[in-house]
């Protein structure tokens, strides 16, 4: 057993990728009838170097009026982070959970930023317990899943 100090830290955040697609503009806005949201999330992890790394939080929001798509968003956020002295069976937590907590709401503002310049009310994602989504996922590698991301209701 090492006596070696845990070490977290944020080394940067950032935006990996940002589309917004409103096939049916300009028509879409003369819409009265009222959007139905879905919102898809995932959280990949993955290995920059050694102690190092990188959390990416991914969310599609899918508005559609009637079976028109009025907008569809797809963001990615990141963070780069070093994370030592943690066990190997805890580091997949820090990676899912803590960080993602941590990356999210730089996420959420992206997006509600974007979705308002686009002409449209800003979409406010919904809090997110990440630490119940890491619970789902390791369900979801259960054999009889097929491991999908995490659609949330509106």
């Amino acid at each position: 057993m090492s006596d070696q100090q845990a070490v977290f830290s944020i080394q940067r955040l950032y935006l990996k990728e940002l589309s917004l697609e409103s096939p049916h503009a300009p028509q879409i806005f003369l819409e009265q009838t009222q959007p139905s949201v879905e919102v898809q999330l995932d959280v990949q992890s993955s290995v920059v170097v050694e102690t190092i790394y990188e959390t990416t939080v991914t969310v599609t929001v899918t508005t559609r009026v009637g079976d028109k798509v009025a907008f569809l968003v797809e963001a990615k956020e990141a963070g780069i982070f070093e994370i030592a002295g943690v066990p190997d069976d805890q580091l997949p937590y820090v990676q899912q959970v803590v960080c993602a907590n941590i990356v999210y709401p730089y996420l959420r503002a992206n997006v509600a930023d974007l979705v308002q310049r686009a002409g449209f009310p800003p979409i406010h994602l919904a809090e997110i317990n990440f630490e119940a989504l890491f619970q789902q996922r390791l369900a979801a590698q259960s054999p009889d899943s097929n491991g999908s991301g995490l659609i949330l209701p509106n």
